[in-house]
């Protein structure tokens, strides 16, 4: 084998030239089969393989409106490092971008791949089929191949990988990228470089903006030896000069559209735009502990709270986080603290204790499969109950769900707001998928959005009561003075007006009513979300979290197939915006879409809570537990079995039955290979 195809491959191929694959799907025409324009060695000619082919390729580059490029090998490899300078690219050359990425839960590594959706217009999902796969290792191409989609590109290395060739369904292109990145970079280089090597190929192939990529790259080195900068940018280059014309009979290159007026566009995942989020709502203290996939809202928060006066403390475990961080709200500095779904249970006495005193409070749980340590890197929704019920006796609290990258940015100045407010617990839920996924939005305008904290220690009137029956609780910071010299106390104990405590029947009751009462006050100001796609008809998917954008593409897919459809997301799961009865009426079914489990009674967990509140039997779900984010077609063949073929052939989960119980041949359940996404 030499560094393009063997031999008798080629000989194939030029012979039935004419059997060339096109493939139109979004804009993207994938490459022809590799038949037409290689490059034949004289060798090959006087061996007897065939002669006459074009001296060259065309290369000008063909316009496309988006593409899916999928990156598959080890973690090691620095497969998510290539693919998040492809999507900070996107963003700084004003296209729209959506990535996804699986990462192994052990520290030694393993398969991965990095997934980068981009191009011209919106662009909602992270896409169900690969365009163009990178196949580093043999168990990449076999995990990934079936994921590419017919017509499609396999760029594999072929120091390592064996394709089948006899499979006509792909355009096969072998680059030795191992060996030409230790011969850019020197022998010591082994393995490492080839992410940038095929960063700078994949750049060439394209037509994207080499000198915005080396930008990019010398940004992420700064401050490490420069030699480390420049060894990078030598595998970039190595790459980018490689001669594809050898092997591609095309270049590709992403339809511009000019953006006339608005603000410039940002690349960031979900973790940084909460961050970042927190801080332009006055957020400047919090406390927690270091879990995945929380920790890099942790380690954001600790880095930039000190620019702002304020700090950000590791605890020594999760409940002494969570009391810190009550400790700073009861300062009269509204704080935060987060987890995953282990630690937030850790958690879950003291946030019991900040419903009862009243205590505003931030709490961050980027969800992943549980239960109990469960699948640490990868996704799920099943903490929805925990964050609703997850306490002992009637603990009121609200909890708001982020739909993409840019919402939570704006999801966490909500709760902020809320939290200040009404004086409650307030939840973000985020999951894995939204943690790690890079997506490109209009820059936030701050001049706006920024709020300057500052605790109010104006003197107080004779009288003050901080739970006040007839108003919502608004405590004082430590040290106002109140005129009549008569403070009042905070605790966990059920307590009177004035703090102190009472085993009073009567105020307890009432009490309880003050904390559920001020939630429904909050439900009556929260706007009724807009439904995407038909506004009555046969079917409406509801979503809540990470969901929004494959539900979106759904019912888009849906409405061109003649479905009558549409869909409808939740940002504030709890409480639920009035009104919402009087969607569900236009639809003959309701569906929600989740990624959780059908539970004992046949429901997803938002299902449940829709169908308790509305006592509606319409209400029915489409669930999944397989650590993976929903593919559009999946989605579709759930809600029509029989209709929708998946990218896979089958459908893990289909709509339940009115009796609740779900069609579904549990033997056919699917196995996951790790970093298969």
């Amino acid at each position: 084998m030499d560094g393009l195809v063997p031999w008798r491959a080629r000989t194939f191929l030029w012979q039935n030239r004419q059997h060339c694959l096109t493939l139109l799907t979004r804009g993207f025409r994938t490459l022809p089969e590799n038949t037409s324009t290689p490059v034949l060695p004289e060798s090959d000619a006087a061996n007897g393989a065939p002669t006459g082919a074009p001296a060259r390729a065309d290369l000008r580059p063909e316009n496309i409106n988006d593409a899916v490029i999928r990156l598959a090998g080890n973690s090691q490899d620095g497969i998510q490092t290539a693919g998040a300078f492809l999507a900070r690219l996107a963003g700084r050359s004003d296209h729209d971008v959506m990535t996804y990425m699986t990462i192994p839960s052990t520290i030694s590594g393993g398969p991965s791949i990095f997934q980068v959706r981009m191009g011209t217009g919106e662009v909602l999902s992270a896409g169900d089929e690969a365009d163009f796969l990178v196949a580093f290792y043999q168990h990449s191409y076999q995990d990934h191949i079936d994921f590419l989609k017919e017509g499609g590109v396999l760029l594999y290395d072929s120091d390592n990988v064996e394709p089948n060739l006899d499979d006509k369904r792909f355009v096969y292109v072998g680059v030795p990228i191992t060996g030409l990145t230790v011969e850019a970079l020197g022998g010591t280089a082994k393995d490492k470089g080839k992410n940038i090597f095929v960063l700078g190929l994949v750049s060439k192939i394209f037509n994207l903006d080499a000198d915005k990529l080396k930008k990019l790259i010398a940004e992420k080195f700064a401050g490490k030896d420069e030699s480390i900068v420049n060894t990078a940018l030598m595998a970039f280059q190595a790459g980018y000069a490689y001669p594809v014309g050898k092997v591609l009979t095309h270049h590709y290159q992403f339809e511009k559209i000019e953006r006339t007026g608005g603000r410039a566009q940002i690349t960031m995942d979900g973790n940084q735009a909460i961050a970042y989020g927190l801080i332009a709502a006055g957020v400047r203290y919090g406390a927690g502990y270091p879990i995945t996939p929380w920790s890099s809202i942790m380690e954001i928060l600790r880095r930039e709270f000190p620019k702002y006066g304020g700090i950000f403390v590791q605890a020594e475990d999760e409940l002494g986080a969570v009391s810190l961080a009550l400790g700073f709200s009861y300062s009269g500095y509204l704080a935060v603290t987060g987890s995953a779904g282990p630690g937030i249970s850790l958690k879950a006495e003291a946030i019991g204790w900040a419903s009862m005193a009243e205590i505003p409070l931030i709490i961050c749980n980027i969800q992943r499969g549980g239960p109990s340590t469960g699948l640490p890197t990868n996704v799920e929704q099943s903490d929805l109950h925990q964050a609703i019920f997850g306490s002992h006796g009637d603990s009121p609290r609200v909890v708001l769900a982020a739909s993409t990258v840019e919402d939570c940015f704006y999801i966490a100045i909500e709760a902020a707001r809320i939290a200040r407010k009404y004086s409650t617990p307030v939840f973000i839920l985020s999951d894995t998928s939204l943690a790690t996924r890079i997506e490109a939005f209009d820059e936030p305008d701050l001049s706006k959005l920024m709020i300057d904290p500052k605790p109010d220690l104006t003197p107080r009137e004779g009288g003050f009561k901080p739970y006040d029956l007839e108003r919502i609780t608004q405590h004082i910071p430590p040290g106002t003075r109140i005129l009549d010299g008569k403070y009042p106390l905070i605790g966990g104990l059920e307590h009177d007006e004035m703090g102190h405590p009472t085993g009073s029947p009567k105020l307890h009751m009432a009490m309880t009513a003050k904390r559920r009462n001020k939630l429904r006050k909050l439900a009556e100001e929260i706007p009724v979300p807009e439904v995407y796609g038909d506004q009555e008809g046969d079917t409406l998917l509801v979503g809540w979290g990470s969901t929004y954008g494959p539900i979106h593409d759904a019912v888009k897919m849906g409405r061109e197939h003649g479905e009558k459809i549409g869909a409808l997301h939740l940002r504030h799961v709890h409480p639920l915006p009035n009104g919402l009865e009087k969607i569900f009426a236009k639809f003959n079914r309701i569906v929600t879409v989740e990624m959780n489990d059908q539970g004992l009674y046949g429901f997803g967990q938002l299902a449940t809570i829709l169908r308790a509140r509305y006592c509606e039997p319409k209400i029915q779900s489409v669930t999944k537990t397989d650590g993976l984010t929903f593919r559009v077609k999946e989605i579709l063949q759930g809600v029509f079995p029989g209709e929708f073929v998946s990218a896979r052939g089958y459908s893990p989960n289909r709509p339940v039955s009115g009796n609740g119980e779900q069609d579904v041949d549990l033997a056919r359940a699917e196995s996951i290979t790790q970093g298969v996404g």
